[in-house]
Parts: structure tokens; sequence; C-alpha cells
């Protein structure tokens, strides 16, 4: 049998037109299970029902077909930053929390994305669209960093923005690689990813002498009944099935 029949036998697994995302699709299912360095070229092509040959119609090598990946995952990425960065609304500290929760539950819920984009040892100014990609998304957290500079105390230094998003995404990035390893040895942190990026950020912040009080929330025009106490002996705890507030 010729492998001119062979192609055309194993190319029947995908739709005409759609061989690029069927690869794309087929390198994430490999990226997730064996990380972007776990598989071939001809691994992606067999996973995505095709010949070895065929994802060159698309792809160059390998690293092109990564290249693909990395650059729609950042694309992703900066649309998760922006969204909860929102011009910084309603005020700058509470709109970086934000940020960095996005950050978090990205790489939670996009693993092979962000394995692609930030461990798969491709250089990124190798690609102009995946450079392009990468800066837009890290051009977020520089954007939020430059109000957070603005905070700054009268009379004290204002530390440069560049410093300051280097500084916090390198934060976001170690809590969301230390929680995404799914090591057993790995040690038990009593504390949730976001919990301790939001420890680490503000204990930053403050060593830096900034505000990081949020916008005190509206108060209303009267203050809320206070419930009755329960009668002794009625089996109640004094404030509420849940005892009286500590």
């Amino acid at each position: 049998m010729s492998w001119r029949k062979e192609e055309r036998r194993a190319e029947r697994g995908y739709h005409h037109g759609n061989l690029k995302e069927a690869l794309l699709q087929a390198a994430l299912g490999l990226i997730a299970e064996k990380g972007a360095a776990g598989f071939t070229f001809a691994d992606a092509a067999r996973m995505a029902g095709v010949s070895a040959a065929a994802p060159y119609r698309h792809f160059r090598d390998r690293d092109e077909l990564l290249s693909s990946i990395a650059q729609r995952g950042f694309e992703q990425f900066e649309a998760r930053l922006t969204a909860a960065w929102d011009d910084g609304r309603p005020d700058t500290v509470t709109a970086f929390e934000r940020v960095g929760r996005a950050y978090l539950a990205f790489a939670r819920e996009e693993p092979a994305f962000y394995n692609a984009m930030f461990e798969s040892g491709l250089p990124v100014d190798a690609n102009a669209a995946l450079q392009a990609a990468s800066e837009r998304a890290f051009n977020v957290i520089r954007a939020a960093a430059e109000r957070l500079a603005a905070l700054a105390p009268p009379g004290a230094p204002r530390p440069p923005a560049m410093m300051m998003a280097l500084h916090i995404w390198s934060m976001a990035h170690g809590v969301a690689s230390l929680f995404s390893r799914g090591d057993a040895a790995r040690r038990k942190l009593p504390m949730s990813p976001d919990e301790l990026l939001e420890a680490e950020v503000l204990i930053y912040l403050r060593g830096l002498g900034f505000p990081t009080e949020r916008r005190p929330q509206a108060k209303s025009a009267e203050p809320p009944p206070v419930p009755p106490e329960a009668p002794s002996g009625s089996g109640v705890p004094p404030g509420g099935p849940w005892g009286k507030p500590k």
C-alpha cells in the first residue's frame, strides 16, 4: 500500500478545512497530559488522526505549533486580566486583587495553555506575533502597577512601575506554579492560592509604605436592628445559631 493511500485513510478523522484547528486541539491535549516538552510533531498528527506529513501544511515544525498555542493562550490571558482590572474600578487595590485572582484562575483552569506560554522553552522573541501577544498581556499588569506606584505617599520615593510589575508578576507566577504541581510530596499549605498571593502583595505594598485600604462601603442611613437575645434555657446560644461573633 502506498504512503498516499495511508495519508488519505488517516486524514478521514478531520473535516476538510479544520486540520489546523484539529492539530492545535490535539497538541493542547498532549500538553495537558505530558507537558509542552513531552510530545513530538508526529504525536500531534497521530492524536489528530492524520498522517505524519499532514501538519507541515500549516506549521513549519513542532516549535511553530507550540508558538501558535502559546500565542492563543496569551490572547485569552490578556482578555481575562483586562476584564479583571476594569480600568482600576472601584479602587486601585481592589481592582489589582482581582487581577491577581484572574491570573491564578487562568493558570488553574487552562493548564495546557499556561504550560505552553511559560514552560515550553520557546524563545518568545523568535516569533513576532507571540511576542506581541505576550507583551499585551504583561502590559495589563504594568498598567495596574503604574496606578499602584501613584499611591506612593507624599515625600516617599516612587518605585519604577516596571520594577513593581516584574515583582508582582514573579509573585503571581510563583504561587501559580506552586499550586499547579500535582505532586503528592508537595508541602500541604494552610491557605488557598488566592489568599497566599493577596497576603504577599499586601505585605509587599506595605513594605513600600503604600496605603492598602480599599474604598469604604457606603453606610446605610439607619443602623440595622439588633436582634433580641434568646431567652435563657432556650437552647439557642446568644447571637443566633452561629453563636456570638468574636
